[in-house]
């Protein structure tokens, strides 16, 4: 029941037996479980770091738990305290990847200057992905946003991703949550993992990146005009950046197998929280929906739902009620 929190299974009976009933020692607390005295210490020992047991007052040298009500709660502070430092490492990782993808935005179409070629027209980028995905060893990273791919896209990757998971090629793809309402792009994901890749998504997604044994990364110069096209680069400091950025991405994506809609306690769900946070910082209906990639239409559906939730008749009063829940 609270794995979800981090708990082991070790540790969630020994919490359990420990409100139950203090136990005299370790030997007492080991036979009445029937563990071994070695689990329940290593048990004991990882619930205190977790501050769901400390120092008994009555007994010297004994513990006691803490109640749920305290405990967990501190458990879960924590835990959006750790949300919250990484949220800020995955916006800086942004601003960082960014300014150094600029850097080479001014490179002549199909040049290859210091370890990072700019690619113009969808011939070449296709044929770059082509050659980059045959000479796959070990593993391949992708941040798809964009919601429903199109068909052409998903023609052209699935022969290249084939035959790299045939060879034993990691495939790690995150996909934004909205391309689990089309079909096409949804099967293809459940593709991917049945061949053994992994698939996870995220309400709000970075730009489209590639990323090729760790060694080599395809971006886009400018997600919001194709037409300037993307960039190949091998540079360490580059690749490294959008290594980051990923791993910061993947960390808090959902896999493809959970339920993206599956409300935490506040009893709000990660997309609904991402759509509220983006109205509150001034975008409109049509820029929410692109950052999202949903419809105008899903987006003030989505809207009407939390209003009503919020029992709200405008926008402005759902924004208050919804600060005062906590979910801004």
């Amino acid at each position: 029941m609270l794995e979800v929190l981090g708990l082991d299974v070790d540790e969630e009976t020994v919490y359990r037996a420990m409100l139950a009933a203090p136990p005299g020692g370790i030997g007492e607390l080991a036979e009445r479980l029937g563990m071994a005295e070695s689990r329940v210490r290593d048990a004991l020992d990882r619930l205190v770091d977790r501050d769901l047991l400390t120092p008994s007052r009555e007994s010297a040298g004994g513990l006691r738990a803490l109640s749920p009500e305290v405990g967990l709660e501190l458990m879960l502070q924590r835990q959006e305290a750790e949300l919250a430092r990484r949220q800020e490492q995955l916006a800086q990782s942004k601003v960082a990847v960014a300014r150094a993808v600029a850097a080479y935005a001014d490179l002549r179409p199909n040049t290859e200057t210091e370890q990072t070629e700019r690619l113009v027209g969808l011939d070449a980028i296709q044929e770059r992905l082509a050659v980059l995905a045959r000479g796959l060893v070990e593993e391949c990273q992708s941040i798809i946003p964009g919601g429903a791919q199109s068909q052409r896209s998903l023609d052209a990757g699935r022969p290249l991703d084939g035959a790299a998971l045939a060879r034993g090629v990691q495939i790690r793809a995150v996909y934004q949550d909205s391309a689990r309402n089309d079909g096409p792009t949804l099967a293809y994901a459940q593709w991917t993992t049945e061949r053994g890749g992994q698939v996870r998504t995220s309400p709000v997604l970075p730009p489209r990146m590639l990323i090729f044994d760790r060694r080599t990364a395809l971006v886009p110069i400018d997600p919001r005009d194709s037409k300037l096209g993307a960039l190949c680069t091998s540079s360490p400091g580059i690749v490294a950046s959008l290594l980051s950025l990923f791993e910061q991405t993947w960390e808090t994506a959902v896999p493809l197998g959970a339920d993206h809609r599956e409300r935490p306690e506040d009893g709000i769900s990660a997309g609904d929280r991402e759509l509220l946070r983006l109205l509150a910082s001034g975008l409109t209906d049509e820029g929410a929906g692109k950052r999202l990639g949903i419809s105008v239409r899903t987006v003030r559906r989505q809207m009407a739902a939390l209003m009503e939730r919020l029992n709200a008749t405008s926008r402005f009063e759902a924004g208050l009620k919804a600060a005062q829940r906590g979910w801004l």
